[in-house]
């Protein structure tokens, strides 16, 4: 669990990252989690779009990634959404 102060240096840094991957009206199935570990395990910290024809919202979205996952949700605004999770062999981002 990220304290408060960790999470909003995390939403700094999340300011300057692109939305790498888009969530779309096939939703989120046993690919989507793959490629978000993969590059969780990369990264560390990536940003979703949930895009208008998806059938959920960023906020339902990021829910279910983190339970996918085991990552942590940095921030939901609007779209978009931002997970962390502290990569096990390439450590990047030093809390």
């Amino acid at each position: 669990m990220i304290t408060t102060k960790q999470r909003a240096y995390l939403r700094g840094l999340a300011n300057k990252v692109p939305a790498l991957y888009q969530i779309g009206k096939d939703g989120i199935n046993e690919n989507t989690v793959k490629q978000t570990l993969d590059a969780l395990e990369a990264r560390e910290l990536i940003k979703f779009h949930v895009l208008d024809s998806a059938l959920m919202t960023a906020r339902e979205a990021a829910g279910e990634l983190m339970e996918a996952t085991g990552a942590e949700v940095v921030q939901v605004i609007g779209n978009k959404f931002v997970l962390y999770k502290e990569s096990e062999n390439n450590k990047r981002i030093e809390l």
